[in-house]
């Protein structure tokens, strides 16, 4: 499948390549910065073999999905590397809103699909995951080479996941593979330039908060302990979701999985 960059993108000088299949995007790009690449260089495929979620996940990305990583040098601290994955958020948001109107208006229909950012790193549609991203980074040679990796279920998506999940193609959005990059890297290419090494991160954190599913609801987060449960209040400057408990004391969580409602009604516990 032929891939290109959006106009902004190509403007801005951002690379692309192409492969036909690969193992996974984010193994590469790191790869490729050890060896001296600095990007910003997208490498992205239509059919991903080993792809990777976080805690080390499988990412299942048969021939057809999007598997896309975004690789660069940083002059930041890790900390603060870590918030770019708010606004990788971001632009898969507005990219698959774009391809989503553009299905609208090809087909004449009214109706709009509803995409939220499910803290930390998953774009959800009608409430099933449809896109996720894994952020990675690794210090070398003095620099923190980052690689950002955004897979989307385009046209089917995994079953048996620890979630509901979903696809373009199950949506009714018939848009490609390749019509979805482009506009990811559009989109990218605007929210990393907001985020501007981190500086930026305050206006990032109220766009992604409008875009937030569950918030202001009761959710429990799992992680390594017992589940925390309370009200999704906010996320702070750093990126932690922050929950509101009952007994009023506000939680910082850095790390974990998300479940909507009580832990026992969301099968966390």
């Amino acid at each position: 499948m032929a891939f290109a960059l959006g106009p902004l993108a190509r403007a801005q000088n951002y690379r692309v390549e192409a492969f036909d299949s690969i193992g996974s995007t984010n193994a590469e790009a790191l790869v490729r910065a050890r060896a001296g690449e600095r990007g910003p260089l997208w490498l992205v495929t239509d059919l991903q073999t080993a792809g990777r979620g976080r805690r080390q996940r499988e990412w299942i990305s048969p021939r057809g999905n999007l598997a896309a990583t975004i690789v660069e040098t940083l002059d930041v601290a890790p900390p603060v590397a870590a918030t770019l994955g708010f606004a990788a958020g971001l632009s898969l948001e507005a990219a698959l809103q774009a391809v989503s109107v553009e299905q609208r208006m090809r087909s004449g229909g009214s109706a709009s699909t509803s995409f939220l950012l499910k803290w930390p790193n998953d774009v959800l549609a009608d409430g099933k995951k449809l896109s996720g991203i894994l952020l990675e980074a690794e210090t070398i040679g003095g620099d923190l080479a980052v690689a950002v990796g955004m897979g989307t279920n385009v046209i089917s998506a995994p079953e048996g996941t620890p979630y509901p999940a979903t696809s373009l193609a199950a949506l009714g959005i018939t848009a490609g593979a390749g019509d979805l990059f482009m506009a990811l890297s559009d989109a990218w290419a605007e929210f990393r330039g907001i985020w501007d090494n981190g500086r930026g991160f305050g206006e990032i954190r109220s766009r992604w908060l409008e875009r937030a599913a569950g918030l202001g609801e009761t959710v429990s987060i799992h992680s390594n302990g017992a589940p925390v449960e309370g009200i999704f209040e906010t996320i702070d400057d750093t990126g932690c979701l922050i929950i509101a408990g009952h007994d009023g004391k506000r939680t910082p969580i850095a790390a974990g999985d998300v479940h909507f409602g009580s832990a026992k009604s969301s099968g966390a516990i």
